[in-house]
């Protein structure tokens, strides 16, 4: 009967024509896949029985030795979900010419004793072309050799019996018209006729072009053959189709790895496969084309395999497949040994290999699902109280795991009683299950409060402490094998019988004032102020005794605090707990958070500012030393693992003016890098200062009359000044002569420097009275206008001339010999003689800056 049900072919071009139900309620995840050579069935309920469907008339129950002989196999996950292989070779496929093969299965679901058990039918069609010369598939049950055809006969009377290169679609045809045809098993040259090999469970039929050869994995006539060091099962078989004095002869050969082809350690899954597969080659010359790997049938492209840190290497004697224990793509499954928890992980995967032997020129296409299970691996499930449980709360907080998901809680054995998962949470337990957030483990949690019956409960007055026990067994079951265990667990709790102390706290305008009150009784804690445990030197420094108390009293600037920001601003926070020396349980926590009293930010009156910039709680990763103002030059002058100080004058680092009436606003911004600013998520912060543009103060002093009137001696001398202007607001570059005239646009800062050249003395400072600036070299010509009178700034300039301090350095050695001020460039307004320092037309002028220094005039264009 197998021989003559029609065979279908496979195809590396995979194509669904559909997939069609009948006679079914709905069933999810159902899905049918054409992979290659294999057809690919998805069932996610459990199914009692699978049928082929043959002809639309035949229903022909897939037995376990009728799926094996004709080319199908089942896997199931511990979750009870189906996958369902096929061969396209399989005894009841639809064949069309070699090219087409079409399957229709029907799967019948568990009912109920009223009505009919549910069947659900679907139908896959594929197509596979072109085949090799030879195909081997490798499946979990077993191997299969299909073998292609030639149009040549031979004459029996020649006694030339040709192999694989024999008239195979001849011989096929010769059968259905009288050919005889005979199998010869090696190496123990056993001789069947077709009935007999059907019988003896393997399976052996012809298509248009091919002969398919089907056998158990260890059938009588298969043997092991050693090959590169791996146990390869070997079945090895000629087939004559004889007629007269014609006889055709069609070698077949299936070679499969076996479960001793994998190593194990606890982290890794090792395949070796033969790269030579001796049995199946006629020389030593050969070119491997392909190599796949997959799992369960279905291809994985490079990406999907470096996701799932699968690898493949190819050597000279072996492909090596290594797949870590626990990747996508396998599952854990529960077992049970001497009532002791262990998991074994399973995994399908799936080798593709092409090959073409050189001197024959017939290639071969080698296909491998093979199934791998780890050996048991022992899992003893712990009983464990989260970090979080508090005993004061006055309940038993357990977790019990992990396991896998296979594994159910049935009921709890508590010395009085056995309640179901149902009655525990009736009673207030509170029994949850729960995932991993990879959802492949789950533990099982459960709150008991004290005052529960179930809880033993003993008062110890001596020690001044009750004590609170819990015994209890946990009863579980693995699915779907209904196999049940159970794990015991005793745990213990114990209370002092005292009256919690208090910690209150308050803050003045520099430290934090934590104060624990105990109650008349004696400290029976510990204290953890911040981070770091109340020693006898930390308590030296910073604790005050009373006679039921004690008072801790840090500044806000201790490294013990932490700093927040809130709505902007920064405050500094202190977190205080009271620990059981015993158990290092909490008894009491207590935070305090006040916010700065001290300016984070100063302004003083010579146009400098400070900036402090300190690190918050929500920054951990933050390096204050890598903060900058806005200028990524300026770093901070002092910093450390929490703070940074920054020291700079207003008109640098990147700082900007406004005005808003009559005040000045200088802004800057400390923040990091724009690329650790993202990696940290930080912030930026603004510091700014104000100053009043016109205010008068009022100066009383007295005057005494001296003794000695001081006097200067009259002498004459010849003294060298020049002026130059700086390229920037630094004064370390200037223009040189070649440079002028220096064009720049309006309101742009230009930076002069007056410098005393020729004198070494000390004592004898520069005096800078009036500086102007017209527009050709007459100093006297106009229009002028003024930007120093008397060594002041101009009054009725509206941006007025910026003086700024000089300071010693490697260039200067006397300051008072220096002058610096800042003026802003202009242009005269049309035709005015006296601009009044406002731009009403814009034009390109030349203007020349004159100044006067002991009455001696200097101009610089």
């Amino acid at each position: 009967i197998i021989c003559q049900m029609p065979y279908r072919l496979f195809c590396l071009l995979m194509a669904a024509v559909g997939i069609q139900a009948q006679q079914t309620p709905s069933i999810n995840d159902l899905n049918a896949e054409c992979l290659g050579n294999v057809i690919r069935l998805s069932v996610a309920p459990l199914f009692e029985e699978v049928d082929a469907v043959f002809n639309d008339t035949q229903i022909i129950n897939l037995t376990p030795g009728l799926a094996t002989q004709c080319g199908f196999s089942f896997k199931f996950d511990p979750m009870g979900n189906a996958m369902f292989f096929a061969s396209l070779q399989n005894c009841f496929s639809q064949n069309m010419d070699d090219k087409m093969f079409s399957l229709v299965m029907q799967f019948r679901l568990p009912g109920n004793h009223t009505t009919e058990d549910p069947v659900y039918r679907v139908g896959k069609t594929c197509s596979y072309t072109p085949w090799t010369s030879r195909e081997i598939l490798c499946d979990r049950n077993y191997m299969e050799a299909s073998e292609q055809s030639m149009p040549q006969w031979t004459c029996l009377q020649s006694r030339l019996l040709y192999s694989r290169s024999g008239n195979f679609r001849r011989g096929a045809e010769a059968v259905a018209s009288g050919y005889k045809m005979t199998v010869v098993f090696s190496p123990s040259k056993n001789v069947m006729n077709v009935d007999e090999v059907q019988r003896k469970g393997y399976a052996i039929a012809n298509t248009p072009t091919r002969l398919v050869l089907r056998s158990p994995h260890n059938a009588e006539e298969t043997y092991l053959q050693n090959v590169a060091g791996v146990p390869m099962r070997v079945l090895s078989t000629s087939t004559f189709f004889e007629q007269k004095w014609l006889v055709t002869r069609v070698d077949a050969t299936a070679v499969c790895p076996t479960p001793e082809a994998v190593a194990f350690t606890p982290e890794v899954i090792t395949w070796y496969m033969p790269k030579h597969i001796d049995p199946l080659f006629s020389s030593d010359a050969f070119t491997m084309l392909e190599v796949y790997m997959g799992i369960d049938a279905k291809r994985l492209d490079t990406e999907e395999m470096a996701a799932r840190n699968y690898s493949v290497l190819v050597t000279e004697a072996h492909i090596i497949v290594e797949i870590p224990v626990g990747a996508v793509g396998g599952n854990f499954k529960s077992h049970i040994q001497d009532d002791q928890y262990f998991v074994t992980y399973t995994i399908e995967p799936m080798l593709e290999l092409l090959w073409i032997e050189e001197v024959a020129h017939e290639n071969t296409s080698y296909k491998v699902l093979f199934p791998i299970t780890t050996p048991p691996m022992a899992r003893p499930p712990q009983v464990h109280t989260p970090l979080d449980t508090v005993p004061e709360q006055a309940v038993f907080v357990l977790e019990l795991g992990t396991f896998n998901l296979d594994v159910e809680l049935l009921n709890i054995t508590f010395p009085t009683m056995v309640l179901t998962v149902a009655e525990c949470n009736a009673r207030g337990f509170n029994v949850q299950e729960q995932r991993s957030p990879d959802n492949t483990l789950k533990t099982f949690r459960m709150e008991v409060p004290f005052s529960d019956p179930v809880v033993f409960k003993e008062r110890r007055a001596e020690q001044g402490v009750t004590t609170f026990t819990l015994q209890l067994i946990y009863g579980l079951v693995i699915f779907p094998e209904y196999a049940p265990f159970s794990h015991s667990a005793v745990v213990d709790a114990v209370l002092l019988d005292i009256v919690p102390p208090s910690v209150t706290g308050n803050c003045d305008q520099e430290n934090f004032h934590i104060t624990v009150d105990y109650r008349n009784q004696e400290p029976f804690f510990v204290v953890l102020v911040g981070k770091r445990l109340l020693n006898h030197e930390f308590a030296q420094q910073y604790l005050t005794e009373g006679d039921t108390d004690f008072t801790i009293t840090l500044p806000f600037s201790s490294p013990d605090a932490v700093f927040e920001s809130v709505h902007s601003s920064v405050r500094s926070r202190l977190d205080v707990a009271l620990l059981n020396p015993y158990n290092n349980m909490t008894i009491k926590y207590f935070s305090l958070a006040c916010s700065f009293l001290k300016t984070l930010t100063e302004c003083f009156s010579n146009g400098t500012m400070t900036a402090l910039a300190v690190k918050v709680e929500s920054a951990p990763g933050l390096n204050p030393g890598q903060l900058t103002l806005s200028d990524p030059a300026c770093g901070p002058t002092y910093s450390d693992d929490r703070f940074a100080y920054f020291h700079f004058t207003v008109n640098s680092c990147g700082t900007t003016r406004k005005f808003i009436n009559n005040v000045m606003l200088y802004e800057n911004e400390i923040s990091l890098p724009d690329e650790l600013e993202v990696k940290l998520n930080a912030t930026t912060l603004k510091v700014s200062c104000y100053y009043v543009a016109n205010i008068t103060r009022t100066l009383a002093f007295l005057t005494r009359p001296r003794d000695n009137e001081p006097f200067a001696e009259t002498g004459t001398g010849r003294l060298m000044v020049r002026m130059r202007l700086a390229q920037d607001a630094s004064y370390n570059t200037f223009h040189q002569e070649e440079d002028y005239p220096v064009v720049t646009y309006l309101r742009q800062p230009l930076h002069f420097e007056v410098e005393l050249t020729t004198s070494s003395d000390p004592k004898v400072a520069l005096v800078l009275d009036h500086c102007w600036a017209t527009l050709n070299e007459d100093r006297d010509s106009r229009p002028r206008w003024n930007l120093i009178i008397n060594g002041c700034e101009n009054p009725e300039d509206p941006y007025r001339v910026v003086f700024h301090p000089v300071e010693a350095d490697a260039r200067v050695r006397f300051p008072p010999h220096v002058k610096r001020f800042e003026a802003y460039m202009f242009s005269f307004a049309g035709d005015a003689v006296e601009p009044s320092g406002q731009v009403t037309k814009f034009t390109q002028q030349s203007l020349f800056f004159n100044f006067v220094c002991g009455n001696h005039p200097f101009k610089k264009n």
